[in-house]
């Protein structure tokens, strides 16, 4: 038994070609959402689970990649194209070279993976539903049904999603979900990107299913909001190599305090140290516990129940209904 259980449908096999001094290098490795939140988590000291589709030649490869991090491999098999890509960092900006989706899943390979993630999930007792790399890889109605039976069997379930898989989630119900106010502005939940709207969403999001709601801000400070009211948790603006994962490196570092037993406006903490440090490296999900430890000594929570700010009528905003919430939500770019 592990940790924590990531269900991760596609990961992806990652190429990318840096400049060298000696010539050009070449570095291979997994990724993908629940790779770079299984990444951190291992990083902080948490066993991991990943239930995944290995998918033809690349899933052979994936395979490998992923034990020798440590993380322990559930997986379904399968034959065809799996999810990879090719990008070229010489110039100091990705290009992209090569990049393939992978095959959408079969039913049958779509019930083991269902079957392996409640497995897994039920013994852990804290499972992280991460998204494939492209829409159509699985039906989003999965994460409302996994969400559903894994709080049934009695396991805690955090979400980092956008787009219908967010509001498939929701009608399931889930114990923490992590959403960037980028991600709300385009699935049209927010009209701008201001505080009074991010807490206006995120009132509606709790109520439509969410336990504890977490939104990061780019730079500003990330808001909480639980059955206790809001909190703002703010971290030091370090210098930025790559801010890509930084959202999933949180999302683990609030998984990883879960699992030790905080409650999720206590392991909110580590989160924000694990998402501030992340973006000062160019591997994603990555990071040093010793840095991390050092940073979060830094993370300041601010009780923000009491500094509400007033904000005029919005009627789209307080009459979504489940039905549409997932109209509304556009499908996410890919990871």
């Amino acid at each position: 038994m592990t940790d924590v259980t990531i269900f991760a449908p596609s990961p992806i096999l990652t190429v990318t070609v840096e400049d060298h001094p000696s010539g050009d290098e070449i570095h291979v490795h997994a990724g993908g959402q629940g790779v770079w939140q299984a990444r951190m988590l291992l990083r902080l000291g948490r066993t991991v689970s990943m239930c995944c589709t290995l998918t033809g030649e690349t899933g052979r490869v994936l395979r490998r990649l992923l034990e020798d991090e440590g993380i322990v491999v559930v997986p379904v098999r399968r034959d065809g194209r799996g999810s990879a890509y090719v990008h070229d960092r010489r110039g100091g900006q990705r290009v992209v070279i090569a990049a393939e989706g992978g095959d959408p899943l079969g039913r049958h390979e779509l019930d083991e993976l269902y079957g392996a993630t409640l497995a897994e999930g039920l013994e852990s007792r804290l499972v992280i539903l991460s998204g494939p790399g492209r829409d159509d890889i699985l039906p989003a109605d999965t994460y409302r049904r996994l969400a559903a039976d894994l709080r049934e069997g009695g396991a805690a379930v955090v979400v980092d999603l956008a787009g219908p898989r967010l509001a498939a989630a929701l009608a399931g119900g889930v114990d923490v979900l992590k959403v960037s106010d980028e991600e709300l502005l385009a699935d049209r939940l927010i009209p701008d990107r201001s505080v009074g709207a991010v807490r206006r969403a995120m009132r509606l999001l709790r109520e439509r299913g969410a336990r504890t709601v977490v939104v990061s801000r780019a730079d500003e400070p990330l808001l909480l909001l639980d059955e206790r009211g809001f909190l703002e948790v703010s971290t030091p603006r370090l210098q930025v190599a790559d801010d890509r994962g930084a959202g999933d490196s949180l999302t683990a570092g609030m998984a990883a305090g879960m699992a030790g037993g905080e409650p999720p406006r206590e392991a909110v903490r580590l989160g924000a140290a694990a998402g501030a440090l992340n973006v000062t490296r160019h591997g994603l999900g990555t990071g040093d516990a010793a840095a991390i430890a050092a940073l979060l000594e830094t993370v300041v929570v601010r009780d923000a129940s009491g500094s509400e700010e007033a904000l005029p009528e919005q009627p789209v905003m307080g009459r979504v209904s489940p039905d549409g919430l997932a109209a509304l939500a556009a499908p996410e770019d890919g990871r």
